[in-house]
């Protein structure tokens, strides 16, 4: 199979969707891999990683999709690259199709295969979104705290106080990856965090693993409860493939204190409150009811070198699995595939995304 890497063109998106120990594997089983040139630089791998074992450098982004029959990216296709896809190629990304009836009306129009990362489920786990999960998690108390700073808008709250000083108080709705990671990180700045779950099992988990943390039953009467003494709020809702719940509506933010701080990791999926908009890396922030709105759509591609190596580490058996067998065969070696065909031929073949805009769904086989 012809495998094709573009560089991502998103703003300050520096991550690429293959690392030269996967495009070397590859090589090695026949396959031809073209990487379009520079597309590693901002991770740490330059043009020359790639070519020591093996594959091929592009100069355009319209030479590389021409001649792929799979394309392996990092962020959904954006407008300038809608054109270059086409019927029976492969584009396996990150898609969040439910946010983008736009996006999602592109590859319908382009009768591409696409194959989204975050809807590829294995048991109760989705593996290969899981390590950006982790990431944006980590990420969204580093965030939040620096954001809390008075010179930077923030109520200038210290998250882990100090002797004789309460800390700062994190409540973060979501005790999944992305949720149970940046309660890690805020226990690890000693702050005072509260997870909110609808799972009982799951509450009874974190219950036992992390002692540090609160959790309480997530409903909007304990949500809005909790706001007004809310130094920052961090919302890790995901319903996999599907458009995220609008949480948090604008009066109950206007409960939150000036300077109060809300990280929105549920932004690529359409974000969890009224007032969520995305943002880039080079304006990250904005100001609605006096509360400081962190909605970066692309928070790991900060620290791209550790977010391809981990993205990379959880995506490259199954960009073997699909180059080796291609789409049927991969998807009857490993059936969780299936459920990540979000489009193929024209049709819409995920039902959370037909949902989320009104269109039909087809079964992808």
């Amino acid at each position: 199979m012809i495998i094709g890497v573009p560089k991502e063109i998103k703003p300050q998106e520096h991550r690429v969707g293959l690392v030269p120990a996967t495009a070397s594997t590859l090589s090695r089983r026949g396959h031809t891999v073209l990487v379009q040139a520079n597309a590693g630089v901002g991770s740490g791998y330059p043009d020359e990683a790639y070519t020591a074992v093996g594959a091929k450098i592009i100069e355009t982004a319209q030479d590389l999709f021409h001649q792929a029959e799979m394309i392996v990216k990092v962020k959904e296709p954006l407008p300038a690259e809608y054109g270059l896809l086409r019927k029976g190629q492969i584009l396996f990304t990150y898609l969040h199709l439910a946010a983008s009836k736009p996006l999602t009306e592109a590859l319908l129009k382009s009768g591409v295969t696409g194959v989204a990362y975050e809807t590829i489920q294995v048991g109760n786990k989705l593996p290969l979104l899981e390590p950006m999960s982790e990431i944006a998690g980590r990420m969204s108390v580093v965030m939040g705290a620096y954001y809390l700073a008075k010179h930077n808008g923030g109520n200038g709250v210290l998250l882990g106080g100090v002797p004789g000083v309460l800390p700062g108080r994190v409540v973060v709705i979501g005790g999944g990856t992305s949720g149970v990671n940046a309660a890690r990180m805020a226990i690890g700045l000693a702050a005072d965090v509260t997870i909110l779950e609808v799972d009982g099992e799951r509450m009874r988990f974190l219950d036992l693993t992390m002692p540090n943390v609160k959790t309480l039953y997530s409903n909007e009467a304990n949500l809005t409860e909790l706001m007004p003494t809310c130094d920052l709020l961090i919302g890790a809702v995901l319903v996999p493939g599907a458009k995220a719940p609008k949480l948090i509506t604008r009066e109950m933010l206007k409960q939150m204190k000036p300077g109060s701080v809300l990280v929105d990791i549920a932004i690529d999926q359409g974000g969890c409150a009224e007032t969520s908009r995305a943002t880039t890396h080079h304006d990250p922030i904005y100001v609605e009811e006096e509360v400081t709105h962190y909605c970066v759509a692309n928070m790991p591609g900060a620290y791209a070198r550790t977010s391809t190596q981990a993205l990379s580490n959880a995506t490259a058996r199954y960009v073997e699995l699909l180059a080796d067998l291609g789409l049927e065969g991969a998807c009857k070696k490993q059936p969780a595939l299936t459920a990540g065909i979000n489009t193929r031929d024209g049709k819409l073949t995920l039902q959370a995304v037909a949902d989320a805009h009104g269109l039909r769904y087809e079964p992808a086989f």
